[in-house]
């Protein structure tokens, strides 16, 4: 972690900042190595250009930072101390200079967070860092492509345990339980996100909630889940036919998966970011199902599920070799059901690995 840190601080000095907080429980992490949920706590670090960083946390919470292997100075405090003042008067201690500009995650501190902060240093100004954190994150070394790797083939086993739970009359929430509690005895401690399993008409909406929706022949079956593992996320969608499958439902397979085929065939260093996603557009809408198509192709992945970029067809960014991002083009129709096909996909030096590996011609599942 402490290259990551030495990074920040170059990035300060270069764009003139004399110091940064840092708050968010993702960053806190890439830059610590300590994995929390402070809830409404405050955790934080706070970053110089020359200096040594400080780090927040509650009191209750600092041995498990120092065994995560934070060296440098801790505010430890109790749920009756004020960790702003004593973050200002620690700063003041450390700072040869006053902090005139600070930098902070703007789409993460509170108005009333950046309010306390400036308190302690009322001559500054605040300026958004997300830009220069986000480009660190958005490349993975090795160590994190190992986990995600990980992350992924238990993604993959939980769509094995979905699949092999299927049987006439099941319901939505009973395969749900079946693969959450399949994924605990692996060791997953917590899911990516909230799992779905839908059956039917119901896999006609993108963001469908699962509950007692029971099978039936001829159901697409869609399952959409992930795994946090060691602090990184996975995310894998597969859909399904049960039984017996019309040709219309076959129509629409094929044709999101010839979408998905397509944008991960450009996927390669250099490759406009935009381009994946329109690259899958416009083979769905020549299929005549462009309005069945309400979302991006995908988003990039890494301790969060969803982080940047955004995958859409007006990002004019470039894939860089060690971006991680998920492919998933749609097609969504609530009267019959709908398909999305997901992988998490590794930007190599000369094209791209799909690090989800379950299957994904058509089955149809008897």
């Amino acid at each position: 972690m402490e290259h990551r840190l030495e990074e920040v601080a170059k990035q300060l000095k270069s764009e003139g900042l004399d110091a940064a907080f840092i708050n968010a429980k993702e960053n806190f992490f890439y830059l610590s190595g300590f994995h929390t949920d402070p809830h409404e706590r405050l955790i934080g670090l706070m970053v110089f250009p020359e200096e040594d960083p400080i780090a927040v946390v509650p009191g209750m919470e600092s041995g498990q930072l120092r065994d995560a292997g934070w060296k440098y100075e801790v505010i430890s405090y109790a749920d009756h101390e004020d960790p702003w003042a004593m973050l200002g008067e620690s700063v003041k201690e450390k700072a040869s200079d006053e902090i005139k500009i600070v930098g902070i995650e703007k789409d993460v501190l509170s108005y009333g967070r950046s309010e306390l902060l400036l308190q302690q240093f009322p001559e500054a100004k605040v300026r958004d860092i997300a830009g220069i954190l986000n480009n660190m994150r958005v490349i993975k070394d090795a160590s994190e492509v190992e986990i995600i790797r990980r992350a992924a083939a238990l993604a993959d086993y939980g769509v094995k345990v979905g699949t092999e739970s299927l049987q006439i009359g099941i319901t939505e929430m009973e395969v749900l339980a079946k693969i959450e509690y399949e994924l605990k005895k692996k060791g997953v401690r917590e899911m990516s996100f909230s799992t779905m399993v839908l059956f039917g008409e119901k896999s006609g909406h993108p963001h469908g909630a699962p509950g007692d929706r029971r099978l039936e022949k001829g159901d697409f079956v869609l399952f959409d889940l992930g795994v946090v593992l060691e602090g990184y996320a996975s995310d894998i969608t597969r859909t399904f036919i049960y039984q017996s499958a019309s040709d219309q439902q076959r129509e629409i397979y094929d044709t999101v998966l010839k979408a998905q085929k397509a944008s991960l065939e450009i996927s390669k260093p250099g490759t406009r970011i935009g381009d994946l996603d329109q690259t899958a557009r416009d083979i769905i809408e020549a299929a005549g199902y462009g309005d069945k198509f309400p979302h991006r192709i995908g988003h990039g992945m890494g301790i969060n599920v969803h982080e940047f970029p955004s995958m859409s067809h007006l990002n004019d960014g470039q894939l860089k070799e060690g971006m991680v991002y998920t492919i998933e083009p749609g097609i969504y129709d609530p009267a019959i059901g709908g398909v999305r096909i997901e992988d998490d996909v590794l930007v190599t030096d000369e094209g791209y690995e799909t690090l989800t590996k379950f299957p994904k011609e058509l089955q149809v599942i008897e």
